[in-house]
């Protein structure tokens, strides 16, 4: 057996391999977090008391109820005014505050089923022109920053994240007349950046082999 078919045998069991290792130790790092949630229970109530065994996953149940019961809340007048009444209180505790009002506002756009978030992703001229690179519009920059660039004609917000970790990027301000369709969607546009751009929307694991 030669040093290459060693070499694409190996490189094989990894693209195999590392990718579910990593989604289970995620999903572990997830049911131990919820499992947390089991703590709020009084000790006579705990699934361990009761059953005499630990069972991972039960906080996954709880904590599913306990996000569906907050909804259901929120859902009628006495719980959202509730809620707003804490969020009122929330915003306005010194430091908490400066934490709590930017992760709410993030939130409230990615998550929220009236938030626009992503609309679409575009090929943008960025760092500088004759290079581009995958963004997502985001909507349009705020009415105070457009007044002072009036001449750039119609401008964008567009979010230009970084690779591997979407999570991480700049928002620049573009001219919509710059921008070009990338013909992806917004999930494949995300799929191309995670994967360093060797993955193809189009592709699988077994076309890089």
């Amino acid at each position: 057996m030669n040093a290459a078919l060693v070499k694409k045998y190996l490189l094989t069991g990894l693209l195999i391999w590392v990718p579910l290792a990593i989604t289970l130790w995620v999903l572990v790092l997830v049911v131990d977090l919820m499992d947390q949630t089991l703590m709020l229970l009084p000790d006579s109530l705990h699934p361990r008391v009761l059953l005499g065994i630990h069972i991972p996953g039960l906080g996954i149940i709880l904590t599913g109820a306990v996000l569906f019961g907050t909804g259901v809340l929120a859902a009628n007048y006495f719980g959202a005014s509730l809620f707003k009444a804490g969020d009122w209180v929330l915003s306005r505790i010194p430091l908490f505050k400066i934490v709590y009002n930017s992760v709410k506002q993030v939130s409230d756009t990615l998550l929220s089923s009236s938030g626009k978030a992503f609309t679409r992703s575009v090929l943008v001229p960025y760092p500088h022109p004759g290079v581009w690179a995958l963004g997502f519009v985001t909507g349009t920059p705020p009415q105070v920053l457009l007044e002072n660039l009036q001449d750039q004609g119609v401008l964008v917000s567009v979010y230009v994240p970084t690779s591997p970790s979407p999570a991480s990027g700049y928002v620049i301000m573009v001219p919509e007349k710059l921008l070009r369709p990338s013909g992806l969607s917004v999930d494949e546009a995300l799929k191309y950046i995670v994967s360093l751009g060797v993955v193809a929307p189009s592709e699988d694991v077994s076309t890089q082999l």
